[in-house]
């Protein structure tokens, strides 16, 4: 029996060969399998997908619809262990456009322990993707479909989608390269990010926009960003104080720790902030909420009385685009270098952070920009 990243290379280099024929005739089935594959608005459905039909080519013995050992039966398994095992890492290295993260921890999936069938009801977004999904996994079932043709498919799938989405980009660089116009202003690039922010699914950006200002003076100022964690990934998983960590740059101590929010922080968001403060194994100098909200003037006076009670630790909350502002204009010729940082960043995120139409929005934005 071939081992199970064996049989993903093989699936893989059989896609390969034919990215122009499918491997299925039937429309219905092959539409499906687009379904799952390309919709932008969830990645987990092929991650299930691919992680059953693995666990059923590794040992055809199993049932594909039973990826949850809780079930019990002989013919049960456990799909988050194929997922996180094999899948995780195929995915990674071949930069197929699916999440990062197992798809066994997505709230449609996380607490479910029967056998997955099109009667099932997973209560996922949007729920065309899973029903996909499970009527898929049925047909294999029921030997409608081969299960090594299926995953030959799905992998054929995404690896048009990569080159499709990989391409776009490398058109839109190219037009950004021959733009040939002055130097964007300070302010400028402040109403660029301003505009990426306004796009929607930006909710990673802030993380990205605080990221690339320490890319960009962090050997001057002598601090440097620890790597950033997946956005899906809890703090209990990574170990993460919270959204970024800053250390010296010798050092692999957090001096200073930086929570995002999209909207309002509150007293509760401090008060989580001093449990995790607390919980620390190092004390940190700073611990920095940044916000696309308005930020109320009596959490803000909360936030200042507590650095006494903290022992020194001082925790502020700073308005995203006012941080933006009085860095670009305060380290002013360091602005180019910041938006080529800020851009590689958002190019290297996963498309389940920072999505494709996102990362071509800021391309297109900047090209405007540039070319007014």
């Amino acid at each position: 029996m071939e081992k199970p990243t064996n049989i993903l290379n093989i699936a893989l280099a059989r896609a390969a060969k034919r990215l122009s024929k499918p491997f299925f005739v039937d429309r219905e089935i092959l539409h499906k399998i687009e379904s799952v594959s390309r919709n932008i608005h969830n990645r987990a459905g092929v991650r299930l997908l691919m992680s059953c039909l693995l666990a059923k080519l590794d040992n055809p013995k199993v049932d594909v619809r039973k990826p949850y050992t809780e079930i019990g039966d002989k013919d049960s398994f456990s799909g988050r262990t194929y997922d996180e095992t094999y899948i995780g890492n195929f995915i990674a290295k071949h930069r197929l456009p699916c999440n990062p993260t197992t798809a066994f921890l997505t709230p449609a999936l996380r607490n479910q322990n029967i056998m997955l069938t099109p009667k099932l009801n997973l209560v996922g977004r949007p729920p065309e993707v899973y029903q996909d999904v499970l009527e898929l996994l049925d047909l294999v079932h029921k030997k409608t479909i081969a299960a090594n043709l299926l995953l030959a498919e799905t992998m054929r799938q995404l690896i048009i989608v990569r080159d499709e989405n990989q391409k776009r980009i490398k058109s839109l660089l190219k037009n950004l390269r021959n733009t040939g116009s002055i130097p964007l202003s300070g302010e400028d690039i402040i109403n660029l990010i301003q505009q990426h922010l306004d796009c929607k699914g930006s909710s990673r950006l802030p993380v990205l926009i605080v990221a690339a200002a320490y890319h960009t003076i962090g050997v001057c100022i002598r601090e440097r960003v620890l790597p950033l964690q997946s956005h899906n990934s809890a703090d209990r998983q990574t170990g993460a104080l919270r959204d970024l960590q800053i250390t010296l740059i010798d050092e692999n101590n957090i001096i200073t720790s930086y929570e995002m929010k999209m909207k309002k922080v509150t007293i509760d968001d401090i008060d989580v902030a001093l449990q995790k403060i607390r919980s620390a194994k190092r004390k940190i100098d700073n611990y920095i909420f940044i916000t696309t909200d308005v930020i109320d003037d009596g959490v803000k006076k909360y936030a200042k009385s507590l650095y006494e009670q903290t022992g020194g630790i001082e925790i502020v909350i700073l308005d995203c685009i006012g941080f933006l502002r009085h860095f670009i204009h305060l380290f002013h010729r360091f602005r180019l270098q910041y938006i080529d940082e800020y851009q590689k960043l958002v190019m290297l995120e996963p498309d389940s952070a920072v999505s494709q139409p996102l990362k071509e929005a800021f391309l297109v934005l900047r090209q405007t920009a540039e070319s007014s």
